[in-house]
């Protein structure tokens, strides 16, 4: 039996799952800003108590590697390598984005592609295309959003969702080849594909990994008064 302890920090949503060989157990997750901090390890033991569990019983921690938020993916990663080092055990790095498209893969099909998005502040985006298999059809990218954008999948019905597809709504509202659909990152959408790389042994490199923030952190300061 492989029991992962899966966390998804990478939006605003703070989520933690526990699964067993690919089911899960118990979920615990809260979708607000800022709150990884101060959440994330009591959702950790939540949800190991809900499915009568310890933490010498996990096999491995899987977590959400990227792209997304700089803040919410350190929490994360830092959490799950601390977990990992304390108990020996591996660690499974998760794309932020397959693990969204993981969640809508029923609606895809030979036409129909899958096009998770995660806000990256003005109309920039974190994207990905991926087909009903789940394979990249166009690889991890930062995006400035335009008319344009899609041009290369004409021939398709393009399925958009998560928090950066909310800002291009009016942008492409009118095409009748783009479908939105409502999202929520969470824990729960990793299962599959933790299992699978658990599975196949391909863990990260527990000592090196670091997450996937796809542009460097960018330091603002506040406006004088």
């Amino acid at each position: 039996m492989a029991l992962i302890l899966q966390l998804e920090t990478g939006t605003s949503s703070c989520s933690v799952a526990l699964a067993s060989d690919g089911q899960v157990l118990a979920i615990k997750e809260q979708n607000e800003a800022n709150i990884h901090a101060s959440h994330l390890t009591l959702f950790i033991d939540e949800v190991l108590k809900a499915a009568n569990k310890s933490y010498n019983d996990l096999d491995a921690v899987a977590v959400s590697m990227g792209p997304g938020s700089y803040t919410g993916l350190r929490i994360g990663v830092s959490t799950a390598k601390g977990l990992c080092f304390a108990l020996d055990i591996p660690l499974v790095a998760v794309s932020t984005l397959q693990a969204m498209a993981s969640a809508k893969q029923s609606l895809a099909n030979d036409k129909t592609l899958l096009c998770p998005m995660i806000d990256a502040r003005r109309m920039e985006v974190y994207l990905a295309v991926y087909n009903a298999n789940l394979s990249p059809i166009e690889d991890v990218k930062a995006e400035i959003l335009d008319e344009h954008s899609f041009a290369a999948f004409a021939d398709y019905t393009l399925v958009l969702f998560g928090d950066g597809a909310e800002k291009c709504k009016a942008l492409y509202s009118d095409a009748k080849r783009y479908r939105f659909e409502p999202h929520i990152n969470s824990a729960e959408d990793m299962t599959s594909l933790a299992f699978e790389k658990f599975t196949k042994g391909e863990l990260a490199d527990l000592a090196y990994f670091e997450p996937y923030y796809l542009k460097d952190f960018m330091v603002t300061q506040p406006k004088k008064k």
